[in-house]
């Protein structure tokens, strides 16, 4: 027996399978109702996409801790505790600019209706009706709206309103406007509550705290530990097989990537037809590409707000969003306070991207492609803090290819799958007793407090199906 497992057990109620934030409050649920529980993760720490990586100078690094709404403080006091929720903070500056229009806002209800009647001159009575439309929906909803057609409907003609309340949600989840509706009304409204929070302390403590939880409700995490197969015996599961070792359960969880845990873990021969036909057309949501700036120890940087959508392109375009000729980014700046203690500043800027324009380059071209999208994005954030290239003592980019190598997701897809693969994902029982899925699948979308609680809807299900 490798080193690894020799303080596992050789049976478990449940094998989660990934670490992202769905897959860590699945597993927290669950053992703390009294199911024995081994979390795997292929990486070496856990928190898939909620990342962070250190660098020389004193760098840290957040990888995808750019903001989500205030209901991720509910969900964290009630299924972590109330420690974790405590760390979880407002972000009061969120700031746009582009061709069409320029302005910081709190990013709530309350100042988007101010602007969008006082900037924009659209009616109030239509601004209520589609605040109360999209937090209205829900995903058991019809889906043959798009989300053009909804802007369409209360904001006829006004590209202008559709870019300021499409954009930032289209960084968050990869969603294009002829998705279903429902995919872009149920983040919105969610962050329309309160505005945007990201966690005071970064990631690792946030992270950190969680791995303390788990480790106390007697989960037991194996990190750099990646899963081979999921065991099925005549057609339940019965187990799962991680670094050659055969770990036995009554029910697996998979994190992963939807499409991966059905093709590669699973395998399509265990499935009816008639289920990987459907399984077959769930698309891959988009990829994303990152530029990482630290700014050295003793330098300082003016207050430009906490998020940054800026643009050149003429008006809001899905297609031009993730082209390598990138016209439109996402600057998260982490001042000091960020991160108590410390007196160091960072800037992430993240730009929505397509795995295939990454893909086949050469190494030369991916070299030489990597250096441009780094010169890019600090041409432009000059022009936000003019000097800002002598203060940066630290700068790296991540592409698709990037994501792909670190979370295994097939395509590097950032944001899972499309809408479709939510009923895929929620009908993996019914195909297979024990077998279950909790992830990014479209729907499930506000960023990290989507994956949290689809989490929590997985661990309920998990336990009726152990529960006699």
């Amino acid at each position: 027996m490798s080193d690894w497992a020799k303080d596992i057990k050789p049976e478990y109620d449940v094998a989660v399978i990934g670490s992202g934030l769905a897959g860590l409050t699945c597993a927290n649920m669950l053992a703390r109702s009294g199911h024995s529980v081994i979390l795997l993760e292929q990486h070496h720490k856990l928190g898939g996409l909620a990342a962070w990586f250190k660098r020389k100078g004193g760098h840290i690094f957040d990888v995808s801790l750019h903001g989500f709404p205030v209901g991720m403080i509910k969900t964290c006091r009630k299924y972590w505790t109330p420690e974790i929720a405590n760390m979880i903070v407002q972000l009061k500056g969120i700031r746009f600019d582009n061709p069409q229009f320029s302005f910081t806002t709190t990013f709530d209800r309350e100042d988007f209706t101010r602007i969008l009647q006082e900037g924009f001159k659209i009616p109030r009575e239509n601004i209520e009706a589609f605040f109360n439309t999209a937090r209205d929906m829900n995903f058991y909803d019809d889906q043959t709206m798009t989300t053009r057609e909804l802007f369409e409907k209360f904001f006829p003609g006004h590209d202008d309103v559709v870019r300021m309340l499409m954009e930032p949600i289209a960084y968050a989840n990869g969603s294009t406007l002829d998705d279903p509706a429902i995919t872009y009304g149920i983040v919105f409204s969610n962050f329309m509550s309160k505005g945007v929070y990201t966690v005071r302390g970064g990631t690792d403590k946030f992270i950190g705290a969680m791995e303390v939880e788990l480790k106390k409700n007697g989960v037991d995490i194996c990190t750099s530990c990646p899963v081979e197969r999921i065991i099925i015996e005549g057609k339940k599961v019965a187990g799962v097989v991680a670094k050659g070792k055969t770990i036995k359960c009554r029910a697996v969880v998979s994190n992963g990537n939807l499409k991966s845990t059905i093709h590669r873990l699973v395998g399509d021969g265990q499935f009816s037809e008639s289920f990987m036909e459907k399984a077959r057309k769930v698309r891959l949501n988009n990829s994303s590409c990152q530029v990482y700036m630290g700014i050295k120890k003793g330098e300082k940087i003016d207050y430009i707000g906490d998020l940054l959508f800026t643009s050149v392109a003429e008006k809001f375009d899905s297609v031009k969003l993730r082209s390598r000729n990138i016209t439109s980014r996402t600057f998260s700046v982490y001042y000091p306070e960020t991160r108590p203690g410390s007196d160091m500043y960072s800037i992430v800027s993240s730009t929505n991207a397509n795995y295939e324009d990454w893909a086949n380059l050469s190494e030369e071209e991916y070299r030489s492609s990597k250096k441009e999208l780094t010169e890019s994005t600090l041409d432009t954030l000059e022009k936000y803090i003019p000097g800002v290239r002598g203060k940066i003592d630290w700068v790296e980019a991540a592409t698709p290819k990037t994501f792909q190598r670190y979370t295994l997701h097939e395509g590097g897809a950032s944001f899972g799958t499309k809408f479709e693969g939510l009923k895929i994902s929620m009908g993996l029982p019914e195909e297979i007793p024990g077998l279950f899925h909790t992830g990014s699948v479209g729907i499930i979308m506000s960023g990290w407090l989507g994956a949290a609680n689809y989490g929590v809807i997985v661990a309920n299900n998990v336990d009726k199906f152990l529960t006699p």
